[in-house]
């Protein structure tokens, strides 16, 4: 038995370029510094600025991942995903060095918005160099495994940037642009345009050249998604509120339910998407993963037993490991390597979009109408994002 299980995880793990990997270690030292943002509600009230004025900062922060995205989506298509990621990785590092430097709310607010339109721009690159060095057999895979880097980052930055809060909040600032310089540099000695190769059969089968923008399929799709993450950030936003004051749960024990959802993608994701990947059409599998996120939140609205809640993260983790590889596999095959930087911006618009909105719209209902409702309000848009892909299914093919 152990035999089979070992074997089943080297064969989830092979057969993906030496480029996918690289990018997954890049990926991994930039998400392993992520301890700013995290942290920046908690360093501007200490400065002794308001909830209401650190909400403003976190908003510009929103949207210039928008903005961040929309270009680097842009910038893509015109000069290439290499030079997009390096630049982006290297002039984010150096923009937190600048926001440590702030020391007023206009300045801060202003220096966020550039710091996260540069950051955010590497993302739209990112996914463009995934599919070039992936191949179709197992490009899915090779989304997972940048989403295992990016879980296991993010491990290790926010616990590392309470250590270094408690000592010093500047300490922030330079280690988390260090690990984006860090990156970049990964990015030229191991990445570059001459060290690497892509993928060149899937080129060749698509020479129309059309903009992400005007795929009416594609758009309807990211409008689902969109309302799937609409959902999905409030679980680590306002979830942890609510388990915290409705559900009167100690911070080690919410520490530990937040917890499950890094340590079951990192256990499960690679070997699932191998023994899903090319099996069915991606879009059946999102079509279940928007089902799962919902039926998670339901949970919620009928019972608040602890075994309850941890079905609740199971869910809502196998929701998100059904839905966003497929997701990836699925604007990839919409797309031509020509117009490839446009589609994986609006797919990261859609997540940036609902960053923004979720914890603010999710609050306001909560406070309105009580936090049943909203759950039962989130199983219900999940499910309408459910059937909106089921009946763009016969749509859904590569153009």
């Amino acid at each position: 038995m152990f035999q089979v299980v070992t074997q089943l995880y080297k064969n989830a793990y092979q057969g993906l370029s030496r480029s996918i990997w690289w990018l997954a270690v890049v990926m991994f030292v930039n998400r392993s510094g992520t301890m700013v943002i995290p942290f920046l509600t908690v360093y501007l009230t200490s400065k002794g600025y308001s909830l209401s004025q650190a909400g403003w900062v976190m908003a510009t922060f929103g949207s210039g991942a928008i903005l961040g995205s929309f270009i680097g989506g842009k910038l893509t298509d015109k000069f290439g995903f290499y030079y997009v990621q390096f630049f982006s990785l290297l002039l984010n590092g150096i923009m937190f060095f600048v926001v440590g430097a702030m020391h007023t709310l206009p300045h801060i607010a202003i220096a966020i918005f550039f710091l996260s339109s540069l950051g955010e721009a590497f993302r739209p690159a990112n996914a463009a160099a995934i599919a070039a060095y992936g191949s179709e057999n197992n490009r899915t895979r090779c989304y997972s495994l940048n989403r295992l880097a990016v879980n296991l980052g993010w491990a290790i930055g926010p616990a590392l940037g309470g250590i270094l809060a408690s000592i010093n909040y500047a300490w922030l600032f330079w280690v988390d642009g260090s690990t984006c310089i860090a990156a970049s540099f990964l990015l030229m000695f191991f990445l570059a345009p001459k060290k690497t190769k892509v993928t060149t059969v899937f080129a060749e089968q698509h020479t129309i050249r059309k903009s992400a923008y005007q795929d009416k399929v594609f758009l309807k799709a990211m409008s689902f998604v969109f309302l799937i993450c609409l959902c999905f950030f409030q679980m680590f936003s306002l979830v942890p509120y609510f388990y915290k004051n409705h559900l009167h749960f100690s911070e080690f024990t919410i520490g530990c339910i937040l917890a499950m959802n890094g340590i079951i993608i990192a256990l499960v994701e690679m070997v699932m998407v191998y023994k899903l990947e090319n099996k069915r059409n991606p879009v059946q599998y999102m079509v279940i993963g928007a089902l799962l996120t919902g039926l998670a939140y339901f949970t919620l609205s009928i019972s608040l037993v602890l075994v309850i809640v941890l079905l609740n993260m199971v869910m809502m983790t196998f929701g998100e490991m059904l839905l966003f590889p497929f997701v990836n596999s699925f604007w990839v095959s919409r797309s031509t390597p020509q117009n490839r930087g446009q589609y994986a911006a609006a797919y990261n618009i859609s997540f940036a979009l609902a960053q923004v909105l979720a914890p603010t719209l999710a609050a306001q209902a909560a406070v309105a109408y009580g936090f049943s409702t909203l759950w039962v309000a989130d199983f219900f848009i999940c499910l309408s994002a459910a059937a909106g892909f089921f009946f763009l299914q016969k749509q859904l093919l590569p153009t």
